[in-house]
């Protein structure tokens, strides 16, 4: 069975293909380079790919520095919003992404494709929660060759409703090395300790009683 696994660089990511290949798919890896502010998370895909020996990875290019987001735009200030979306939420990314995905998956002829979204423990983001991954499923299912020629290809999201200390226990489990992960919205040598990403992997490990292998300049207490 082929998956494609949008990978990031990121815990998340790296725990869904982990255990999409613990479950017998062949993964075939996609990243995106959307004109990030920094690109320690693609080099650190790079790395996960690697660790996962993946069929393929493929790394795309395009071009979302014009949206008002603070990972791809410097004006724009990490704050929460009024709503409680975060300044660091790229409007329509993993729609855009997962668009990506599914054209690679028809080109390829995959089953399924892996996303390593959570609704729990996460920064409030619309296109994370099992709702946005419902309606998504239902669009691949109405718009593609695949499906309507009677196939099928269903977007997977196994970390869906679990809690990040889970997700950290899970991927221990898979023996993953977390220490080539980033997850902080900063890009420096060390992660900042204090940007909402940190503190939730943070906050994750400690509830995990795990020792987190990288390094931080301010290490959230």
């Amino acid at each position: 069975m082929k998956s494609v696994a949008l990978i990031s660089g990121g815990i998340d990511s790296f725990v869904a293909s982990a255990f999409e290949k613990s479950n017998g798919s062949t993964i075939f890896g996609l990243t995106v380079d959307y004109k990030q502010l920094h690109r320690r998370e693609i080099n650190s895909a790079e790395k996960v790919g690697k660790f996962l020996n993946v069929k393929e990875h493929k790394f795309i290019n395009i071009d979302l520095s014009w949206l008002p987001s603070s990972l791809t735009n410097r004006d724009y200030v990490e704050k929460k919003h009024k709503s409680g979306i975060p300044s660091t939420y790229v409007p329509s990314r993993n729609t855009i992404l997962i668009s990506i995905a599914l054209a690679y998956a028809e080109a390829i002829d995959a089953e399924s494709i892996v996303v390593g979204v959570h609704s729990i423990d996460y920064s409030g983001y619309p296109d994370c929660r099992p709702e946005y991954i419902k309606a998504f499923q239902k669009l691949i299912d109405a718009g593609t060759r695949k499906t309507i020629e009677g196939g099928r290809i269903e977007l997977r999201a196994p970390l869906i409703l679990m809690r990040k200390s889970e997700i950290i226990k899970l991927g221990i489990s898979l023996g993953l090395d977390f220490s080539i992960t980033w997850s902080c919205y900063k890009g420096g040598s060390k992660a900042c300790g204090i940007c909402d990403s940190c503190k939730i992997r943070l906050e994750a490990f400690r509830q995990a009683g795990i020792v987190d292998q990288i390094e931080y300049e301010k290490p959230f207490a």
